[in-house]
């Protein structure tokens, strides 16, 4: 049988060339907006996660980037905690709350769907995060075709 002869892995070590970037590194023109929609059930997969993470680094780049919760997306938007709000029941429990604050903070907006935060979740406006701005069922058509006609970049993903 043949020996491995090759030491394991230690913490520290680099598995891929993560210096390497291929492309330019893309910046907003003037004006230029971004609209990142989230159709997902929070801690049902990395979605969320990684969508809050393309909105902020969107941001950052100087894009006026917006967040549109609608369906179950606005499980994401909602403040959480055990025993009390803002409490971590486990490690990461508030990881979508603080990162979704953090891009408020640096100048994202963030909307979430009154029809899907009632009639589906059973929230009220109360239970959003501050900062979040609860808006219309007829406003979630009209904010993506809004940035549509503005020419905005849209990241839209589903994973239900």
């Amino acid at each position: 049988m043949p020996a491995v002869t090759a030491e394991a892995h230690k913490t520290g070590d680099a598995l891929v060339d993560y210096d390497e970037k291929v492309f330019e590194d893309v910046k907003a023109e003037p004006g230029e907006k971004a609209l990142v929609t989230f159709h997902t059930v929070a801690f049902e997969g990395s979605i969320g996660l990684v969508n809050i993470l393309q909105a902020t680094r969107l941001l950052r780049k100087g894009f006026e980037t917006s967040i549109l919760f609608y369906g179950p997306g606005v499980t994401l938007a909602v403040q959480r905690g055990f025993p009390r709000l803002g409490d971590d029941a486990f490690p990461g429990n508030q990881t979508f709350s603080q990162k979704l604050v953090k891009f408020m903070e640096e100048g994202g907006k963030c909307y979430a769907c009154r029809f899907a935060l009632q009639a589906l979740y059973g929230h009220g406006e109360g239970a959003l995060l501050p900062g979040v701005r609860p808006i219309s069922p007829h406003d979630v058509l009209d904010v993506v075709l809004l940035h549509r006609r503005d020419g905005a970049f849209i990241l839209d993903t589903w994973t239900l």
